[in-house]
């Protein structure tokens, strides 16, 4: 009975460890399993959180499609105010997985970005939300600071800053600071671009330093600058429904001087001031008189809401410019004979460099500073010379001024020259120095109804919580 009772009680004690050992295990795997537990829940949120960003991710995508399609649509085809909200589907098992929520902000007035803020969340965990935010912009034809269609010479005394192109060749003797493109491999050279030509000359070739000569790129593909025209008819509508409309003058022409206050003043010209015979840049004399000398005013405006001002006449523009306008001066159907010419008489001052004030000039002709423009003078705006140039006649006797600085941008069809030289290289009519500065503000805030490019909206920023 002894041995029987010896045996019991070591059975006792083994369950009592064993108890005990389950107890200490147990503590000890409780962390193990709440860790575990803790894991899993966040693996759940993490890929909750990754599928809402994905649905997000989708509703920006969506709506970057619905802009290609309809790229003044900002209300989702609904014409009612948001949140847009759409239900989000599995391609492959086409169920119902989550949803996003979209918040469409239209661009500014005078710009072309649109702000696209998505929120995506799953059905399995709705509480969980990602939202991304992404910026959509149509930029301007205004990419550059200089394009032109023909011959571009920057001479020792010239300074571009900002990116330059030609569809003919250029010589390049002064300071660039971006990227200077040619459509052309070679050409060769015509005389009016000095010695040694003509010659066969590489796309671009001159004297700039090896600092600018890195910025050459030649060839590079050519700019359709039939692309460059704007829909004038449009335009001419758009003045005559809320802008300034203003029909031949059956006298010299216009002036319109814009003023500080965000007016503009609207004058005839009554009478010309005499002016010596010009030459263009194909040789041809201008024996017309392009200076004003009477004017009588008309009225004095706001800048219109649409701000387009329409001229069916030549015009003389001038002054400082407080708002965003397009001014063009046309005749339609063109006719290079009487197609008008917008003339620059004195400056052209913005009241801040802010990108809040923007001018276009777009003429169907030429763009000409005038023989009696001050010695010293600065155009802010962006210049469009349709079917013409933009210049500064040559005059024999030479009339030299000191400096031009043009901010903003310049579009010209055909040759482009504040400046005249001889053979030699000295200035013989024109400004001794020249400025260009591209103004970043027109890419994607151009002057109303100035063209943008074909290509569409083009992401800016995307970022996500």
């Amino acid at each position: 009975m002894k041995k029987i009772y010896l045996q019991q009680n070591n059975r006792g004690a083994i369950l009592v460890l064993l108890l005990f050992v389950v107890f200490l295990f147990s503590i000890m795997m409780f962390p193990v399993i709440n860790y575990a537990v803790i894991e899993s829940q966040v693996i759940k949120s993490n890929a909750s959180r990754e599928q809402a960003l994905q649905i997000a991710e989708a509703g920006i995508n969506y709506y970057q499609w619905h802009l290609a399609h309809y790229p003044n649509d900002y209300k989702d085809g609904t014409n009612t105010a948001g949140p847009y909200v759409h239900t989000y589907i599995d391609y492959d098992t086409q169920e119902v997985v989550g949803q996003y929520s979209l918040v469409i902000t239209p661009p500014a007035t005078g710009s072309t970005i649109v702000t696209i803020a998505s929120t995506g969340s799953t059905i399995t965990n709705p509480s969980v939300k990602r939202t991304i935010i992404a910026r959509y912009g149509i930029p301007s034809l205004a990419l550059y600071s200089f394009l032109s269609n023909d011959l571009i010479w920057i001479g020792n005394g010239e300074t571009v800053n900002g990116q330059m192109q030609s569809n003919n060749g250029i010589r390049f003797d002064g300071i660039g600071n971006a990227p200077i493109g040619s459509a052309k491999s070679t050409y060769t050279c015509p005389s009016n671009q000095g010695s040694p030509c003509p010659a066969v000359k590489n796309g671009i070739w001159g004297s700039a330093s090896q600092a600018v000569k890195n910025f050459w790129q030649f060839p590079v593909p050519a700019v359709d600058f039939s692309a460059i025209t704007s829909n004038l008819a449009n335009m001419k509508s758009l003045a005559q429904g809320g802008g300034i409309y203003l029909p031949p003058s059956n006298t010299n022409g216009y002036s319109l001087v814009f003023n500080s206050a965000g007016t503009v003043s609207v004058y005839k010209v009554t009478s010309l001031r005499n002016t010596p015979t010009a030459w263009d840049i194909s040789g041809a004399a201008h024996n017309e008189d392009i200076d004003y000398n009477n004017r009588t005013l008309q009225y004095t405006v706001a800048i219109p809401s649409n701000g387009i001002i329409y001229i069916e006449d030549k015009v003389w523009v001038e002054g400082t410019v407080k708002g965003r306008v397009m001014v063009a001066a046309a005749k339609l159907p063109y006719v290079a004979s009487t197609a008008p010419t917008i003339y620059i008489p004195n400056n052209i001052l913005y009241a801040a460099k802010d990108g809040t004030n923007m001018l276009g000039l777009l003429a169907q002709k030429d763009i000409v500073v005038t023989y009696y423009a001050p010695t010293n003078i600065e155009i802010d705006a962006a210049l469009i010379s349709q079917n013409g140039s933009t210049l500064f006649f040559y005059y024999s006797p030479a009339q030299i001024k000191n400096s031009i600085t043009i901010y903003g941008s310049i579009m010209s069809f055909g040759q482009w020259t504040w400046t005249w030289v001889n053979g030699g290289g000295t200035i013989t009519s024109g400004f001794t120095t020249t400025t260009s500065t591209y103004d970043n503000n027109l890419l994607y805030g151009p002057p109303p109804s100035f063209p943008l490019s074909a290509l569409g909206y083009k992401q800016l920023s995307w970022t996500s919580n």
